[in-house]
């Protein structure tokens, strides 16, 4: 059988460009892990906030927002955020304010949605209730069961070699050979290797690390209900998250294809920062992790066929915005595959091409 889309790739960005696709023909996606979403996507902070981003990444989200809300009944559930800013972080404050269209609130009123917040330190506060958690297993799952409507998912499958031919491709697992007429790069942090497997030039793609900790929530509180926060400049993170709290250093360590871990001496650099702005010491990490955020060089996604080979077809370089856009991403592919003008911009459009790696 020769399939219509091969996908390399079982994270957000393969299983929603395969299930975009399986609506135009045969779909087959593969995933050398085995599950679905093991590496970035399964590591991700989970957080819909439109305004956050590359302005290119950030018209993605806006036109994501209503198939986030109504998929298979919606993946988002209330959360807002809240931004906090010491004496020194003014400048970056106000500049994430208007980037994020957040409004500055008391600092009574930001310690109202967050008990444990330390006055004495923080000078500064923004608020907005337009943001929300994503239910990304439940996104992932949607997606992948639409692709095996009308083709598979398989786990376990390492590529080993991809041939051109006549008639498309030629793909080589650890177990197996398939073919198809279209390949689809959503490998992450190792969509340039997969490239150069197929005789496409890389893009220059950098994944970076981003690691998380996790411990009990705060002096006990329910936390189910306070907004996720950033410290000014993004200098870390912490969100809710089952019952527990979670603290990101919210670093960007550049790294090569990995199975990324945390680093210990990075968390312990990330608390500190985030340390001061509570009054609930943090004394106990319980688990941590890390992830690959990867990039292109430019920061924008990289969405579209390569045009070296239109066969071969770019869903790469989300940077840690993947489940964010993939519905318009997702969208955009398809709709460049069956020749439908796309519902955004030209000048997005165009600046998510792979072409714009390849005119000079």
């Amino acid at each position: 059988m020769t399939y219509d889309f091969l996908i390399i790739g079982g994270g957000i960005a393969g299983t929603s460009a395969g299930a975009r696709l399986a609506a135009l023909g045969t779909t087959c996606l593969l995933e050398v892990e085995p599950a679905l979403a093991y590496h970035t996507s399964g590591r991700s902070a989970a957080l819909y906030e439109a305004n956050y981003g590359h302005p290119v990444t950030v018209a993605l989200n806006h036109a994501s927002l209503d198939d986030h809300q109504t998929l298979d009944g919606g993946f988002l559930s209330p959360r807002g955020l809240l931004m906090l800013a010491s004496e020194a972080e003014a400048a970056a404050f106000e500049h994430d304010v208007t980037a994020m269209d957040l409004t500055e609130i008391s600092l009574a009123e930001a310690c109202a949605l967050v008990p444990i917040l330390n006055a004495d330190h923080i000078t500064r506060a923004a608020h907005h209730d337009a943001a929300w958690d994503i239910d990304t297993d439940r996104m992932v799952q949607h997606f992948a069961r639409t692709i095996r409507a009308n083709g598979s998912v398989q786990t376990g499958q390492t590529v080993t070699a991809l041939t051109r031919m006549d008639d498309g491709w030629e793909v080589t697992t650890n177990s197996q050979t398939l073919h198809a007429r279209h390949i689809v790069n959503a490998a992450g942090a190792w969509a340039d290797q997969i490239a150069s497997l197929a005789g496409i030039e890389p893009i220059g793609l950098t994944p970076y690390r981003r690691s998380m900790a996790r411990m009990p929530a705060p002096g006990g509180h329910d936390v189910s209900r306070w907004p996720m926060i950033f410290g000014a400049g993004e200098a870390w993170y912490a969100k809710p998250d089952a019952g527990a709290w979670l603290v990101s250093p919210a670093e960007e360590e550049a790294a090569t294809p990995h199975d990324a871990y945390a680093d210990d001496m990075t968390l312990a650099e990330g608390i500190a920062r985030y340390q001061p702005f509570v009054t609930e010491e943090v004394t106990r990490v319980t688990s941590s992790w890390a992830g690959l955020r990867t990039f292109a060089p430019d920061r924008c996604l990289v969405i579209g066929p390569e045009p070296s080979d239109p066969t071969f077809l770019w869903s790469a370089g989300q940077g840690g915005y993947g489940f964010q856009t993939a519905p318009a991403a997702s969208q955009l592919l398809a709709d460049l595959v069956a020749g439908t003008p796309p519902a955004l911009d030209d000048v997005v459009v165009k600046a998510l091409s792979p072409a714009r790696f390849r005119s000079k």
